[in-house]
């Protein structure tokens, strides 16, 4: 495509961000997938992203990024700033899931599930906006998730609240950056049980006496969370959907960019809230006199 961009997409060893990242690239964008440990942990993922360059020819580069440290997120901003001279895009999809009762898990446990989810979002904003904001243009995208306002199951709470608190700094950093020509979306993927690894390396609860007190009463539904959730989801249902949705929000022009798209099988009423809490955020905006703070697609 004539209109190719630099894009980082975050979290990018498995799930949504390793399927982003090949469906940007198939698009000619220059896409660099940032993963943590490339030369241990993640070195196949890393491999397996090099030989899909490869074979596909295109511009689709592993980036070391762990969310969880500053340095890390500035090395990898500096890296893509050197070879290509500007970034264009950044993905916020880094992410980590938990899955139990909420009491079981400590303070310390709850903090470190925020500090990947919603404090990482934050270190490589920190890295990228200067960036962006000398060149007067960019795009955040944020991967979000249909629980923050719709319906959710019990024993994912830690995970749940990470995200809500996700995406309330996406919607404050909307309006703090347009002014920047910067711009924002938040891509609302709903409960999808297959085609990630969500549940299978989701973390569990460090106090296991509390966690079985739970268990008592509450373990068949613990077990069965994800076959729940599945029950949910039409056959059809891909998860390439939500790569494909970061796609299209990321090629549209600046002036339709949605600022929140939902991509949910199972509707689970999260795009039902989600449309009155936008819809009522641009009539406050508008009634406080700060119009130039919405893009004209803001509230679509």
């Amino acid at each position: 495509m004539s209109d190719s961009k630099v894009i980082l997409v975050t979290g990018a060893s498995s799930g949504f961000g390793a399927l982003s990242v090949r469906a940007l690239a198939a698009r000619g964008h220059t896409v660099y997938a940032g993963m943590r440990a490339l030369a241990t942990r993640n070195a196949s993922a890393a491999s397996n992203l090099a030989a899909h360059a490869e074979e596909h020819g295109v511009d689709l580069r592993a980036v070391e990024l762990d969310v969880t440290a500053q340095d890390s997120a500035d090395a990898a901003v500096e890296r893509i700033a050197a070879e290509q001279g500007r970034l264009d895009v950044v993905v916020h999809n880094a992410g980590h899931m938990v899955l139990g009762p909420a009491e079981a898990f400590t303070a310390e446990q709850l903090a470190d599930v925020y500090d990947t989810n919603v404090l990482g979002t934050q270190r490589v904003n920190r890295a990228a906006l200067p960036q962006l904001r000398r060149q007067g243009q960019g795009h955040l995208v944020w991967i979000g998730s249909s629980s923050t306002r719709g319906g959710c199951p019990p024993f994912l709470a830690p995970y749940f609240a990470a995200k809500a608190a996700m995406d309330a700094l996406a919607v404050s950093y909307a309006a703090e950056v347009i002014r920047f020509g910067i711009d924002t979306s938040i891509v609302v993927p709903g409960a999808f049980t297959s085609g990630t690894n969500h549940f299978a390396h989701a973390g569990t609860p460090a106090d296991v006496e509390r966690a079985a007190a739970y268990d008592a009463r509450y373990k068949a539904l613990m077990n069965d969370v994800n076959e729940r959730l599945a029950g949910l989801i039409p056959p059809d249902a891909d998860v390439s959907e939500v790569a494909d949705a970061v796609v299209r929000v990321v090629e549209l022009p600046s002036d339709k960019r949605p600022f929140r798209v939902h991509v949910d099988p199972s509707r689970d009423g999260s795009e039902v809230v989600s449309a009155v809490a936008d819809r009522i955020r641009v009539e406050f905006f508008r009634r406080v006199g700060l119009e130039d703070l919405l893009t004209p697609a803001s509230s679509l």
